[in-house]
This record gives C-alpha cells, sequence and structure tokens, in this order.
C-alpha cells in the first residue's frame, strides 16, 4: 500500500511536465517526438523515484560513452579507428544530450555503423569464397580488450579473416575428429580429404553468418534506441534497465512462470521462424500436429487473413502467434519432408514447470536417513493476477507435502536462484520461524521500513540446511542472511553469493503520460533501483553477499563473477542492527561445519573441482589462439587429455536414493512426459556431489542430536 501511495504522490507533477512537452511538439515527425516523450519521461522518473540518481555530468557522460561503444561493437570488427574518434568528440557531451534531448550522437552512431555493417557482409564473403591455409603461423586474439580499432580498412578486413578463419578451423577440427570416429566404427564411411572438409566447414560458417547478417539487417531504429537509453541508465547501477513494450512481456513470462500463447518455443534461421521445442502439456503438446523442425510460414487469427511470416523478426512473428485464452490461430507449416499443412490451435494458458518449486524425498541406502529436498529456481510470483502462482504459496504445499512423509530434516536449494519477489521471500522465511524481522529496507531520501513475519508459528521446525552458490542473488541473499542471522540454518556452498543488496520496481512509462498520442504509446517500462536492502544484523549483502557456514568448492572461485565485478555498482554500507530472537537450534553448527570442512577439504571428488576451476581460469586467460592447424591440433589434444581427469565430475552416481513424493507420484500417474522430466531429475541429483555433502551434514546433525540426548538422558 505505501509503494501504491507513492507513485500516486509524484504522478500529478509528472502529467504537467510531460503535457507541456506533448504541446511543445506538434510539428515534425511522429518517431523523433516519441523518442524525445521517452527520454523526457525516464527523465522525471529517475530523478524523483532512483535511489542514487547521482549527478548527470561529465563523469557521467563518459561511462556512458564507454558502455555504449564497447555494445555497439564489442568485439571491434565493425568500427575504424577513425570513426571511435570522430565519436570521442561527444565522450562528454551525452549528459547534455540526455538532459536536453539531443539525439545528434545516436544518429551519428547508427549512420556509422550500419555503414559498416554494409561493409564487412561483403568482407565476409569475400573471405569465405577462397581456402584457408592452415600451415601459417598466425595467431588471433580473442580478447577484445587487447585490441585497439582497425587503423584502415585493409586491418578491419584482416581481422575478419582471421576470426573467420579460426571459427572455420574449430569447425574444420570437429568434423576431422566425426570423420575419424566414424570410420573406427565402420568400414562402409568414405573418407573426405582434408581440403574436402575445410570447404565444407567454410560453407557452414558461410551459412551462419549469412543468419547473423541477415538478423543485423532487421534491427531497427526502436533497437538501437534501447541500446543507448540502457548505456545511459546502466551508468546508474547495473541493474536500471529499459524495458520496451515486448521485452517486458517476455520479463513477465520468465517471471510468472506462464504465457497465453500455443506452447511452442521458436528461433529464426535465415528467413525462416522454425519449432525448436514443444512445452510438455501445452496446447501445441496435447495438439500433437506441430513438431520440432517444422518452419512457420503464416499466421492467421480468427476470420482475418493469414499474415506471411517469412523474413519477419522472430519478436514480431511471436505476437502473432500468442494471444488470449481460448481463441484460435492457425499456422501454415512447412513440415520435415517438405509437405505443407495448417494446423489450428487453441491457445491456452502455458505453464513453464522448471520455473516452479518442486521437492523429493532423498535417503541414504546406508544409514536409511530421509530428509526432505526443495529446489526453488527464483521468487516468482504473477503480479497481474491475484489468483496466479506465488512462489511462498508453492513453498507452503510442499512443506505440507513432505511433513507427510516423516522427513528427519529439509535441504532448501537455492543454487542459480537469481531472486525475485521482495514480499513473498518474508513469508517463505516466515515458515521456518516464529514472528521477528526478516529484512530492513532504506529508500530513496532515508525512509526507512522493517519486513517482518507477523504469522505467528512455524511451519516447519526440523533441521534446516540452504544451499547457496555465486548466482543465489537478492531474494536468495535475503533468505540466506535471515536464516544465518537467527541461527535457523546452516548456509553451505561456494565462497559467497552474488551480492546483489538492491531493490528493483518496474515503472510504466506510459502511465506517467497525459494524453499522448497514439502513435507514441507504448513506451515500455522502466526498473529501476528503488531501495537497498539490508540484513537484520545491519550488514548490507551488497558486494559482499553472504558467506556460507560451511565452503564448497567450485568453478565461480576462480572467475570474475558477482556484483562487485559489474561496473558503476553500489557500494556497500551498515546500518543499526535489529533485535531479535536467535534460534535455539538442537545442534552446534560449529562443530557440524568443522566435520564438514575437514570432511571437504579430503574428499576427492571436491578436489577434482578445484583443480579443474584453476585449469579452466588458466584456459581463460589463454586469449591468443595459434591458427596453424597442427599447433592447434597438439593444443587439443592437450586439453582434452588434462580434461579426462575431471570427467567423472557430474557424471558419477553418489548413492543417493532420490524419490519423487508420494502424491506427485499419484498426481503424475498417468502423465508419462511428466514422469520422464521427472525421472531425469532425480537421474541428476544422484550425480550432485553438494547435496551429496548436504545430506552427510545432515547425517551429522542426526548423530549430534542422538548423542546430546543420550547425555541428557
Amino acid at each position: 500500500m505505501k509503494k501504491y501511495k507513492y507513485r500516486l504522490l509524484f504522478i500529478p507533477v509528472m502529467l504537467m511536465a510531460v503535457s507541456i512537452l506533448l504541446f511543445a511538439h506538434k510539428s515534425g515527425n511522429s518517431d523523433d517526438q516519441r523518442r524525445e516523450l521517452l527520454i523526457k519521461v525516464m527523465q522525471f522518473a529517475i530523478n524523483s523515484g532512483h535511489y542514487q540518481p547521482g549527478s548527470f555530468n561529465d563523469s557521467f557522460s563518459s561511462r556512458a560513452f564507454g558502455i555504449y561503444i564497447e555494445r555497439l561493437d564489442y568485439n571491434k570488427r565493425f568500427l575504424l579507428r577513425e570513426d571511435y574518434l570522430a565519436l570521442k568528440k561527444f565522450e562528454n557531451k551525452l549528459d547534455d544530450a540526455f538532459l536536453q534531448i539531443n539525439f545528434e550522437f545516436l544518429d551519428k552512431s547508427v549512420d556509422i555503423i550500419e555503414e559498416r555493417i554494409d561493409e564487412s557482409d561483403k568482407y565476409f564473403h569475400d573471405i569465405l569464397s577462397r581456402p584457408f591455409d592452415f600451415s601459417k603461423d598466425e595467431i588471433l586474439e580473442l580478447d577484445p580488450e587487447k585490441l585497439d580499432f582497425a587503423a584502415s580498412h585493409a586491418e578491419l578486413k584482416d581481422r575478419w579473416r582471421l576470426s573467420l578463419k579460426y571459427e572455420t578451423l574449430v569447425r574444420l577440427n570437429d568434423m576431422l575428429e566425426e570423420q575419424e570416429k566414424a570410420m573406427q566404427k565402420s568400414d562402409t564411411v568414405t573418407e573426405k580429404s582434408f581440403s574436402e572438409l575445410e570447404a565444407e566447414a567454410r560453407e557452414k560458417i558461410l551459412e551462419r553468418y549469412e543468419d547473423w547478417f541477415h538478423r543485423l539487417s532487421q534491427l531497427n531504429e526502436d533497437d538501437r534506441l534501447n541500446l543507448y537509453v540502457n548505456s545511459l541508465v546502466n551508468v546508474l547501477d547495473p541493474h536500471t534497465q529499459y524495458f520496451p513494450p515486448r521485452d517486458k512481456e517476455n520479463f513477465d513470462i520468465r517471471f510468472s512462470g506462464q504465457l497465453e500463447g500455443i506452447g511452442a518455443q521458436l528461433t529464426q534461421k535465415d528467413i525462416y521462424i522454425e519449432v525448436v521445442r514443444i512445452v510438455p502439456g501445452s496446447p501445441s503438446w496435447k495438439l500433437g500436429e506441430l513438431e520440432v523442425g517444422d518452419q512457420i510460414l503464416k499466421v492467421k487469427q480468427e476470420n482475418e487473413e493469414p499474415v506471411d511470416v517469412v523474413d519477419m523478426r522472430l519478436d514480431d512473428a511471436v505476437q502473432l502467434i500468442r494471444g488470449p485464452k481460448g481463441s484460435t490461430v492457425t499456422l501454415t507449416v512447412k513440415k520435415l519432408d517438405g509437405n505443407l499443412r495448417d494446423i489450428s490451435i487453441v491457445r491456452d494458458v502455458v505453464i513453464l514447470e522448471e520455473t516452479y518449486a518442486k521437492s523429493a524425498v532423498v535417503t541414504d541406502p546406508e544409514s536409511n536417513i530421509k530428509i526432505g529436498y526443495i529446489k526453488l529456481p527464483s521468487f516468482y510470483v504473477d503480479f497481474d493476477n491475484k489468483e496466479g502462482r506465488k512462489c511462498s504459496e508453492d513453498i507452503r504445499k510442499e512443506l505440507a507435502k513432505l511433513e507427510k512423509e516423516k522427513i528427519e530434516g529439509l535441504i532448501f536449494d537455492l543454487r542459480d536462484n537469481g531472486g525475485g519477489s521482495l514480499e513473498d521471500v518474508v513469508s517463505i522465511a516466515g515458515l521456518f520461524i516464529d514472528q521477528g524481522p526478516v529484512v530492513q529496507v532504506n529508500g530513496k531520501g532515508g525512509t526507512k521500513r522493517v519486513l517482518r513475519d507477523n504469522d505467528a508459528g512455524i511451519h516447519y521446525d526440523g533441521p534446516l540446511l540452504v544451499m547457496v552458490n555465486p548466482i543465489s542473488a537478492s531474494a536468495s541473499e535475503i533468505f540466506a542472511a535471515a536464516m544465518k542471522d537467527y541461527g535457523r540454518a546452516l548456509i553451505i556452498g561456494s565462497s559467497s553469493t552474488y551480492g546483489k543488496g538492491t531493490v528493483q520496481n518496474f515503472t510504466e512509462l506510459d502511465r506517467m503520460v497525459s494524453r499522448a498520442p497514439g502513435d507514441m504509446a507504448p513506451l515500455g517500462s522502466l526498473k529501476m533501483t528503488v531501495q537497498k536492502f539490508y540484513r537484520i544484523n545491519g550488514e548490507s549483502t551488497q558486494l559482499k553477499g553472504v558467506v556460507p557456514d560451511v565452503v564448497m568448492p567450485d568453478y565461480y572461485s576462480y572467475i570474475d563473477f558477482g556484483e562487485k565485478d559489474l561496473d558503476f555498482a553500489m557500494e556497500w554500507d551498515e546500518i543499526q542492527p535489529l533485535p531479535y530472537n536467535h534460534w535455539n537450534a538442537s545442534y552446534d553448527f560449529d562443530f557440524i561445519s568443522g566435520i564438514s570442512s575437514k570432511r571437504i577439504a579430503g574428499d576427492t571428488l571436491f578436489m577434482l573441482v578445484d583443480e579443474n576451476g584453476k585449469r579452466l581460469k588458466d584456459i581463460r586467460e589463454e586469449t591468443g589462439i595459434s591458427l596453424n592447424y597442427d599447433a592447434f591440433k597438439r593444443d587439443q589434444e592437450k586439453r582434452e587429455e588434462e580434461g579426462k581427469k575431471y570427467d567423472r565430475i557430474g557424471k558419477d552416481t553418489l548413492g543417493l536414493q532420490p524419490f519423487a513424493l508420494q502424491e506427485d507420484r499419484l498426481e503424475m500417474a498417468n502423465d508419462t512426459a511428466k514422469i520422464a522430466r521427472t525421472e531425469a531429475w532425480l537421474t541428476n541429483l544422484k550425480k550432485d556431489v553438494y547435496l551429496f555433502e548436504a545430506m552427510n551434514i545432515m547425517q551429522d546433525i542426526r548423530e549430534y542430536r542422538a548423542g546430546k540426548a543420550k547425555k541428557e538422558d
């Protein structure tokens, strides 16, 4: 409610400001007016709502310029040195351009990049028309930060030559290995020469680049504007971002885990829209006529003429295919055998099950311990539907089901969970503690708020482990931090979580504009950092994340990954701690953590994980690649030989026995697709070394509690 009132407070001022803007720009191109309006609205939204808007000065401009140029031509394969210098004249003027709504820099950069793209289109066709000489000793530098912009067209074309030569070399090497394996299996395979395979490899690379350049040709003014606008707002912080309407729709789908449509995942291959996946349980899956590999040629709505989608942008085609529940869409598709067919599909709500919480019971055959396991991919919620699914309710249901299984402990897996709903993480924390604070929130101007669990009682009071990794961020960190500060759970995982201690809200920009002409809407949304959150002990999770009680080796320990490695991330700070009642645990955290840490240090599989992390770091740092085939082959063989040592990681079955819950087994008894997906998930759990150690910790807790009970007796 407070959030709603806050928005109401500043909208009337915004209406006045933007109405003046509209009346001042009645003449001129509507596209120009629309982008001017967009910037004007964003200016006001940022100044009114951003937690830390900062100053629009030369420092801001220089940072925005750097971001924009890097995103415009990340690999430095389009712009010349002269282009960069021509644009660099604007380096300290983008703040003024933003405030004065001037698009000279954007327009100039678009003219330049589109001209260079046209030139590069000719480069790759010419280069790939002739065989490469792989006997030469040439080196390709893969790290664009170690390169300057090319000084001439000749240098730029040669940079393209080296890059295309490398991609052809990789493809050729794969083809030679595949041929060798095929010949070992069968005497009937006809061996192709090196030159024949080299020609085929070049043809495959040519097809890939023709497809890529075709997609580049479909970029429009809105795409270019989006890149520019986000380069500006990302200077404020990494999580403030402009979302055009379609991007916001896709974000909502990922966040809520559902959409209204036919349930087909699509991709664009050259000029065709192709089906790459059918979502199980969706209308397409139930009908059974649309198949992976089908090419969609036309899309017809009810009582309308078909629309040709050949050579249409993928996102435009998707908008035609999606639609409200109960409506019918007819697709004209080209099947794999070349036949054309019309397929009519009644749209429905498509559930993306991988988004939602799921649980299992994991047992160890030696100890016969029975532990509940919940995997939560994100803190999801459907903001547009009060009756829609939300993670807090789903977790409550999973706990109820696990309680019937009479588990001895619970493992709550937040690995790879990037966050989500702040309200729901507070509700979920409340399932494991009695009443009390969960997180502190600071807003713009120092306004403070404490989010509490006001629900008396505890839904699960047994031993609790929370699994995290460096991708666990935001809401995941709030939950892990609260459980750690209360002493409610043992946190296990890599050296630290992601370190995102900020809160974002979406501002729908159209709602801020009075009487906007129809051709200017919709403007899209601005995801903006509006708050910072703090643990109940007063510390921020920003940059530092949450440090687990038991640290496990992983690959992320050796790479730059996390909030601290992002440009322009907000600072770490702390505020006053809150009073709260510490949980009276039935075991000694330090003792259990110590046992686990010693076991991990001596575990051969964890040693391999750590060694492999160091090896992969060394490989990533070798950015100069030989384009001599013999040298490249030797390097590949050496790496493959070294890599064999680590093949067992993620492949060994570790003795765990995970089972689907009895209630779930009954529900999916006749759903063969769901049974197959569940079995695949459970099979992967059997190979999870981190889950294996979590089960060991649960066994340690069981033995500690049993020993304590004996002493008390």
